[in-house]
């Protein structure tokens, strides 16, 4: 028997983008916006900075920073999702320059960056040392480098157990979650970056609905869940889906289970300075 190779970068980097552009993420980002403001607006950033967030999705973490009066580009590998962000933004009145392009191959120049953010973003890039090390090539010396990532301990890193037990990802891909393992970060940022700040911070989903409605909604509208839904038989989709409703279910602290779904979620803040 062989071992599953590793397929070539270009064919996952077209999977990804595919992946993404799949349902409706604008539907799960207005889930956690509040999270995604509580973020940008928590940031020690100088006034007048240049911003860059990274997989900026819909917006949820550029246009509050935008807010606060920052010179703010977002840039994403999802088409669909930038054309959501540039609308959020024009009914808001506020100004981001939202570009297409890549975390691990950024299209701007070295240091054209007082910070760069990115909340639930570029930790799904496949290649982590290229995030690592292109986050850094566009800070200026002493630059802000903000992440937000899903923890493996967190509710979110539960779900991704779950999938990636019915649908694992392709071979040698680092999971996403470990970019929200405090050592894992350190270690992967510590060549660029120093004063490296970490903390747990409490973000939560509220759904009105039950939990078999929570999973329905992220089959419908969250491009990952729909794509590894996808790639199954109609038995296997049943199982998934069942271990997906029982994660949900146990989680579940609203005092009316039936008709909403309160979990109690979390990531790792990470904060460092270009060297």
């Amino acid at each position: 028997m062989t071992s599953p190779t590793t397929p070539p970068i270009q064919q996952i980097k077209a999977s990804m983008r595919s992946t993404w552009m799949t349902g409706d993420f604008g539907m799960v980002a207005k889930t956690i916006a509040g999270g995604g403001e509580a973020f940008a607006n928590g940031l020690n950033i100088p006034a007048g900075a240049r911003v860059l967030d990274i997989a900026c999705g819909t917006g949820n973490t550029a246009i509050p920073l935008a807010r606060r009066g920052f010179i703010v580009t977002g840039v994403d590998i999802a088409t669909n999702l930038l054309a959501q962000a540039r609308e959020r933004a024009a009914a808001e009145n506020v100004k981001v320059q939202f570009d297409e392009g890549d975390a691990e191959q950024l299209p701007y120049p070295d240091a054209s960056f007082d910070a760069v953010t990115t909340m639930f973003g570029s930790m799904f890039a496949p290649r982590p040392e290229l995030v690592a090390s292109e986050s850094a090539r566009v800070l200026k010396p002493g630059g802000l480098l903000a992440m937000g990532n899903w923890n493996p301990a967190s509710f979110t890193g539960k779900m991704f157990k779950v999938s990636s037990n019915h649908a694992p990802a392709p071979p040698g891909i680092a999971p996403p979650v470990f970019w929200g393992d405090e050592a894992k970060v350190r270690e992967r940022l510590s060549p660029y970056f120093s004063d490296i700040q970490t903390e747990i911070v409490a973000i939560d989903f509220d759904l009105p609905t039950n939990a078999a409605g929570a999973v329905d909604f992220f089959r419908k509208y969250f491009g990952p869940t729909q794509v590894a839904f996808s790639r199954l038989d109609e038995k296997c989709q049943a199982a998934f889906a069942a271990d997906l409703e029982s994660v949900w279910s146990a989680h579940n602290v609203a005092p009316n289970p039936d008709s909403r779904v309160l979990v109690h979620n979390e990531y790792l803040k990470v904060t460092a300075r270009r060297r």
